[in-house]
C-alpha cells in the first residue's frame, strides 16, 4: 500500500477475547482505534476459544474500522484445534493475518509469529532429557527461526515485530514468577539483535508491564487490553505509536 504521508499512526491492542456473544461489544473499541490510528494491530488471542464462530464475531465487529489491520494468533485461538478455520474467517474479513510472514502498509514493514514459551536468559528450558522436553523447547526455536526469516525479507526502514508471546522478562514483571516460563521465552529475543527492529508488541501477559526493552534497546509493548486498561485507566485500551515513513532500506 503506498503511503504519501510522512507519519504513520499506529494503535497495538492484544488479548481481545472475542466470544460468540460478543456481538457489538468491540465495535466501539476499534472504532476508537480507527479515530486515534492508521494501521490497527492485534497481537494473539483474537478468540476466547479459538471457535470459528467466535472468529465470525470479531470479523463482524472489526468491519466497521475502515482502517488496514494487521494479526497474529494468540494460545487461546488453538484452544479447539480449529485454527485453520479461524485463521481463514479473519483473512476473509481483509486482515493480514501473520505467522512466519511479512507485510508492508503505508510504508512501514510488519513482521508477525505467534510465539511461545520456555522461559527467559539463564533459566530458559533447554533441549535436554526426554522427548517431550525436547519437542517443546523446538517450538519454541521454530517460532524465533520465523520470525529471522521473516526479517530478514523485510526492506523498509521502519520494521515492526507482531508476537503474542514475550520476547522478554521486563514486560511480564507482576505475573507470578511460577508462569514465567509459560509467558515468552528469549529465543524470541534474539532475531531482534540480528535485524534492525523499530518497536516489538506482544500480549498474553495480562498482569504484566506495559514497557520494557531487548538487550540492544529496542522497545517493546505489552498491549494485553486487560493490562491497558488497568494501568491506564484514563486512556483507550490501545497503545498509539506514531513512526516516520523513510526510504526502504537494504537488510
Amino acid at each position: 500500500m503506498r503511503n504519501t504521508r510522512k507519519n504513520v499512526r499506529l494503535a497495538a491492542l492484544a488479548d481481545v477475547h472475542c466470544t460468540k456473544t460478543a456481538r457489538g461489544t468491540l465495535q466501539p473499541l476499534f472504532a476508537d482505534v480507527a479515530a486515534h490510528a492508521d494501521v490497527m494491530l492485534l497481537c494473539g488471542d483474537l478468540t476466547d476459544y479459538g471457535q470459528p464462530e467466535e472468529a465470525q464475531v470479531l470479523a463482524h465487529e472489526l468491519a466497521g474500522a475502515k482502517i488496514p489491520v494487521v494479526a497474529v494468533l494468540g494460545n487461546h485461538d488453538f484452544e479447539s484445534g480449529k485454527a485453520d478455520e479461524v485463521s481463514a474467517i479473519i483473512c476473509e474479513a481483509g486482515v493480514d493475518l501473520l505467522d512466519g510472514e511479512v507485510c508492508e502498509v503505508l510504508g512501514i514493514g510488519f513482521a508477525g509469529v505467534k510465539g511461545f514459551c520456555g522461559g527467559f536468559g539463564q533459566r530458559q528450558l533447554s533441549p535436554w532429557g526426554e522427548p517431550a522436553i525436547k519437542t517443546f523447547v523446538h517450538e519454541a526455536v521454530e517460532e524465533a527461526l520465523k520470525l529471522e526469516s521473516a526479517l530478514a525479507r523485510l526492506s523498509t526502514a521502519q520494521r515492526v515485530v507482531l508476537m503474542h508471546y514475550s520476547p522478554v522478562a521486563s514486560t511480564v514483571e507482576g505475573e507470578p514468577r511460577e508462569v514465567y516460563p509459560f509467558l515468552g521465552s528469549s529465543r524470541l529475543e534474539e532475531p531482534l539483535t540480528h535485524y534492525p527492529v523499530t518497536v516489538v508488541f506482544h500480549g498474553h501477559a495480562h498482569h504484566g508491564r506495559p514497557e520494557g526493552a531487548t538487550r540492544s534497546g529496542v522497545p517493546v509493548y505489552n498491549v494485553a487490553l486487560p493490562l491497558l486498561q488497568q494501568a491506564y485507566p484514563e486512556r483507550p485500551g490501545f497503545r498509539v505509536l506514531e513512526l516516520p515513513v523513510a526510504a526502504p532500506v537494504t537488510p
